[in-house]
């Protein structure tokens, strides 16, 4: 498994992969959304095949930030690290201080995301599920304010 930024010409790959992974279209919507300010959009691909997508969006706040949202997996390729793999390629190529997402704390915080250092930051995700990943210092408190598409596209949030 290889592990890349995406290219145009998988636009429609990632499209009908992030549809099948949430059981519907909105999660589809909402990259297409965010993808034109992203700050990282990769694929993980097999042999050809892609069968995983991340993407990073820049949020709102007191500090450089981006939105782990959505993270996708393609059903028959779930449970074989994928999903892991691309989260700590996220985390390692991320140009921001932190990273925030709404999401598992037993899968993310293998990857080091903390639901108590998230709890200082108002938002509208805010709650036991909403994570940070500080990869610098960053202030214990502050606002966090995810891009309308996540709204717009009817998500239900970062996941």
């Amino acid at each position: 498994m290889k592990i890349r930024p995406e290219a145009l010409e998988d636009h429609q790959k990632i499209t009908e992969l992030v549809a099948v992974a949430y059981q519907g279209a909105e999660e589809s919507t909402l990259v297409d959304a965010l993808r034109p300010d992203a700050h990282l959009s990769l694929v993980a691909e097999d042999e050809g095949e892609i069968v995983g997508h991340a993407l990073l969006s820049p949020l709102e706040a007191p500090f450089a930030a981006g939105a782990l949202a959505p993270l996708s997996v393609a059903p028959l390729w779930q449970g074989q690290g994928i999903g892991g793999a691309l989260v700590r390629e996220v985390c390692r190529l991320a140009p921001c201080d932190a990273i925030f997402l709404r999401g598992d704390p037993a899968f993310y915080g293998r990857f080091g995301f903390r639901a108590d250092l998230a709890a200082g930051y108002a938002c509208v995700f805010a709650g036991p599920f909403f994570l940070v990943k500080p990869l610098r210092d960053i202030p214990a408190t502050g606002r966090v304010l995810y891009p309308r598409a996540f709204s717009a596209a009817g998500s239900s949030g970062p996941r």
